[in-house]
């Protein structure tokens, strides 16, 4: 039987020394940020049976559960340095545990990222981690910061992560290459942190957000913060390679409004196109130039033609959502 300090050795505690003064095993981790950067701070909890299934691959929980943290940070163009991990488990099981730590670490060494300490208690699966970032003062990419005249764009692919939750609930039907292809978006988001610190360091984009819970829903915090409207070209949302052959009313809906993409929607001037196509390429991830930011307020759906959609989309929201 794992005592929980047994657990924590054991699964979660590592010997090399990382940015942290004081990690694991006391009362408080100590973190001294770099000289002059500022600190960027996010927490993002999952739920079992709310955020994913009943008896979901460990190893691939593991990935999730920073992913969605760094993808946070990535929207706003900082650093990864540290996290911290809240478990709460069912039981202390040796081949979970040994699966979920795998894939945490895998993810946190490719982005330098420390674990320096957390909680564990018995209780419903539940995973809460807090993870630290640092970036220049005034290079922070904030919601309230897109101007009217500004191109809108998107990273990578949206929508094969709904399809896939579409798969697995039978509201439509897909074989079983096309689930796994879909799924594997879902189980296993691809942080664009990369992306969101060259356009950062290099101040190449004015607002951003990460796209956890759709993107029409996402894109209303920025123009609600930055009193501005858009214009959104719904059928040049880069569609992912699943979804893509699917019908084209199925692609708008799970383009615009599908969560779980884990993608970045940013704001940058017209005269930045050129940079930003060469820092997508850069860091090895796709950029979609997908609409405008207006002046007038409101969140206006186009098809490519430029002829208005009357599509009734919405973000996932935790509370009324069933």
């Amino acid at each position: 039987m794992l005592s929980e300090f047994d657990l924590i050795k054991q699964y979660f505690q590592r010997p090399r020394p990382g940015q942290a003064v004081l990690g694991i095993g006391d009362d408080c981790a100590l973190l001294a940020p770099s000289p002059g950067m500022q600190m960027a701070i996010s927490s993002d909890m999952l739920v079992e049976d709310r955020h994913f299934f009943a008896g979901a691959d460990a190893r691939m929980l593991g990935h999730k559960c920073l992913a969605v943290n760094l993808s946070d940070l990535a929207a706003m163009g900082a650093k990864p340095v540290a996290f911290t991990l809240a478990l709460a488990l069912p039981a202390a099981d040796r081949d979970w545990l040994s699966g979920f730590s795998a894939g945490l670490f895998a993810l946190a060494d490719q982005h330098g990222c420390e674990l320096i300490g957390g909680d564990t208690t018995k209780g419903p699966l539940n995973i809460c981690i807090t993870i630290f970032g640092e970036l220049a003062p005034g290079h922070a990419l904030r919601r309230d910061a897109a101007m009217a005249g500004d191109d809108l764009w998107i990273s990578g692919s949206l929508g094969d992560a709904r399809l896939a939750l579409a798969g697995y609930h039978k509201e439509y039907a897909l074989d079983d290459a096309a689930q796994v292809a879909a799924g594997a978006r879902m189980h296993m988001p691809t942080p664009r942190v990369a992306l969101g610190l060259a356009l950062a360091n290099a101040r190449l984009a004015h607002a951003a957000i990460d796209i956890s819970d759709g993107l029409v829903g996402d894109l209303a915090h920025i123009l609600a913060a930055s009193k501005v409207g858009a214009t959104l070209d719904v059928d040049a949302l880069p569609a992912g390679p699943v979804l893509a052959a699917q019908p084209q009313a199925l692609r708008r809906r799970f383009c615009a409004a599908g969560g779980d993409d884990y993608e970045l929607c940013f704001t940058a001037a017209r005269a930045q196109r050129e940079a930003i196509i060469a820092a997508g390429v850069a860091c090895g991830s796709a950029v979609t130039r997908v609409g405008t930011i207006d002046a007038a307020p409101g969140l206006r759906l186009v098809d490519a033609a430029g002829s208005a959609l009357d599509l009734q989309l919405a973000g996932f929201d935790h509370f009324a959502s069933a």
